[in-house]
């Protein structure tokens, strides 16, 4: 028996209807029957997209809001070309500086002796963005033949085909005839040469095969890890911010970065709602009793469970194979809880409006990542990154690179980079520096001191402004 298309419209439509309902109750917000019934021109495709999941099985969380901002296929922001440098929407330091790449190979050399020299070694780095970093390591690297050809493989962790284009060019990769005749997607690297190392491209951290000591460096890896957020309860629940499809009224919350910045109603897509408790992420992720203790009704708290599973494997893969890791990158050495922010053309902007045209990001929490490795291995750290670049020896090598040339306006542009990179009121003290040695390690790495017993064992927790 054929059925009406006009009675499947409307028995799909009363099925819609009654699944959003029953989801704006859970949530405690008011059902909108006609949200997403007819394309809104103001979206991307990915932010309708977005709009369309939140329609049919109601509020997302913010983790994932951002996995699907940053890397879906559908217009994902880090799928996207240029992103960073001076025409993108943000610089790392090592785009600033060819001394930032440099003084991390250093650091490297120097533990490599310490550690007694492995002959056999390969670069790890998580997130390697254009691959600067990385080049200018391997060129620095050379400087210390011994070193340089410990060096076995170059592993790039580079989920975006459009990165991994741009690494392969920077790196000065070839491609390889094998390469190119067998793999049906030639035009996104996967192994190559370059810089007179072979180098491997891979989706995640477990396709990584280590044969050797590994060398991790993590820059501006763990800022980009989708974060839940959570707002501690009365009678010690912990209710979920989760976000919405917007509606007439205001958001619920307002992070505190976006200022001046929030859109007007007739201009907002997606908002903020909370849960009326707990929710699955909540007794997930909250369970630890030691952590829970800290907070007090009202606090808002941050937490990525994605950083927290891939500190544990780079803390398992240095003490199992005897390397040494960096990780590097903005934040705190204690939780915060309204961090989340959109970033675009060098300005922070609402992280809820034109999903994938921004990076999306939030501060990172250090003693977490440290108390997730604690019995895997040792965390020294972290100290700002103005004071880990001094003990390096970035004054000595930007004189050097000032005597290099004549050209005033070059010298004036070393020191700028140097002041940037260093200094308390730019980059000097916001971002971070961790370094991560095997469990067994009796090294005490520059320019760390020994962690106390307090850090060590507790989890430090920034009393949020209600």
């Amino acid at each position: 028996m054929m059925i009406p298309r006009a009675l499947v419209a409307r028995g799909s439509r009363c099925f819609r209807e009654s699944a959003v309902c029953t989801m704006r109750r859970l949530y405690g917000t008011k059902p909108d029957l006609n949200v997403g019934s007819s394309p809104d021109t103001d979206l991307t495709r990915l932010g309708q997209h977005i709009r369309d999941i939140i329609v049919a099985t109601g509020p997302i969380s913010v983790s994932k809001y951002m996995q699907l901002a940053l890397t879906s296929p559908i217009g994902g922001y880090y799928t996207r070309g240029q992103v960073f440098g001076s025409s993108g929407d943000f610089i790392t330091s090592p785009e600033i500086s060819q001394m930032y790449g440099e003084l991390l190979a250093i650091w490297f050399v120097l533990h490599w002796e310490q550690t007694g020299r492995p002959s056999r070694t390969s670069f790890v780095e998580l997130g390697p963005g254009r691959g600067t970093l990385m080049s200018d390591m391997l060129r620095a690297s050379r400087k210390f033949p011994e070193f340089f050809a410990s060096i076995h493989k170059v592993h790039m962790v580079e989920r975006s085909p459009e990165l991994r284009k741009v690494q392969h060019d920077v790196l000065g990769c070839e491609w390889e005839k094998t390469e190119r005749e067998e793999d049906a997607q030639a035009d996104t690297p996967k192994t190559s040469v370059g810089r007179g190392v072979r180098v491997e491209w891979h989706d995640s951290m477990e396709q990584v095969q280590m044969d050797g000591a590994p060398l991790v460096v993590a820059h501006e890896f763990f800022d980009a890890l989708p974060v839940h957020k959570f707002e501690r309860g009365a009678n010690n629940a912990w209710h979920e911010i989760l976000i919405d499809v917007a509606e007439s009224k205001p958001a619920v919350l307002t992070p505190k970065y976006m200022g001046s910045l929030q859109p007007a109603p007739s201009t907002q897509q997606f908002k903020y709602v909370r849960t009326r408790g707990n929710s699955a992420s909540a007794a997930m992720i909250m369970r630890d009793a030691r952590v829970v203790a800290q907070f007090e009704q009202g606090d808002k708290v941050e937490v990525a469970p994605e950083g927290a599973r891939i500190m544990a494997w780079l803390a398992e893969l240095i003490s199992e194979h005897g390397g040494l890791g960096l990780v590097i990158d903005y934040g705190q050495d204690w939780t915060q809880g309204d961090t989340f922010r959109g970033i675009r053309k060098h300005k922070f902007a609402d992280p809820l409006s034109c999903p994938g045209s921004m990076d999306l990001t939030a501060d990172v929490d250090f003693s977490y990542l440290r108390f997730v490795a604690r019995d895997l291995a040792q965390c020294h750290g972290p100290i700002e990154q103005g004071t880990f670049l001094h003990a390096l020896g970035i004054q000595a090598r930007l004189q050097q690179l000032v005597n290099s040339t004549n050209d005033p306006k070059v010298q004036q542009d070393l020191v700028d980079c140097y002041k940037r990179l260093t200094d308390p009121q730019s980059m000097g003290r916001v971002y971070k520096v961790m370094a991560v040695l095997p469990k067994s390690s009796t090294c005490m790495p520059v320019p760390f001191a020994p962690p106390t017993k307090d850090e060590l064992n507790k989890i430090k927790v920034e009393k949020i402004v209600k």
